[in-house]
């Protein structure tokens, strides 16, 4: 025999209203990557001898263009969209790499400007792309 548990509305929103660890963190975490992406790029387009250079360059040159490529694939679930747009990073840092060295244009600043640029036409592409003020679904089909 299976007994089925109803909650009360009065207690759900109890639950739902009380802060507690662990909750809400993703504003948090998102903020926090932001700026230490930020700061990775500034300290690698001003030449900055910080020993946290390298680490936050990294990090900039594989977040900016995987944020870029997650907000293109809306479709998928979570798992499958963060491994995708992590190798499309990497895709997108190796060819800008690729194509500077073959035209003896290698850089730290201009890579970081090339891969920059990439991530923000990805981004506006696909801010361009959704209709301003309509679902995705059209209703009737």
């Amino acid at each position: 025999m299976q007994t089925i548990r109803i909650k009360s509305a009065a207690t759900d929103s109890t639950e739902r209203a009380r802060p507690g660890p662990g909750r809400d963190l993703s504003p948090l975490l998102a903020g926090a990557a932001t700026a230490v992406g930020g700061v990775g790029a500034l300290l690698a387009l001003t030449g900055s001898g910080w020993f946290l250079r390298g680490p936050c360059t990294l990090f900039f040159l594989l977040a900016a263009p995987a944020a870029a490529i997650a907000a293109a694939l809306r479709g998928l679930d979570p798992f499958g969209r963060v491994l995708a747009s992590v190798a499309g990073a990497v895709v997108v840092n190796m060819l800008v790499a690729q194509g500077m060295l073959a035209v003896h244009r290698w850089s730290v600043r201009g890579g970081v400007v090339a891969v920059t640029a990439l991530s923000l036409l990805l981004l506006l592409l696909v801010l361009l792309r959704r209709p301003l003020g309509r679902t995705s679904r059209r209703q009737g089909v």
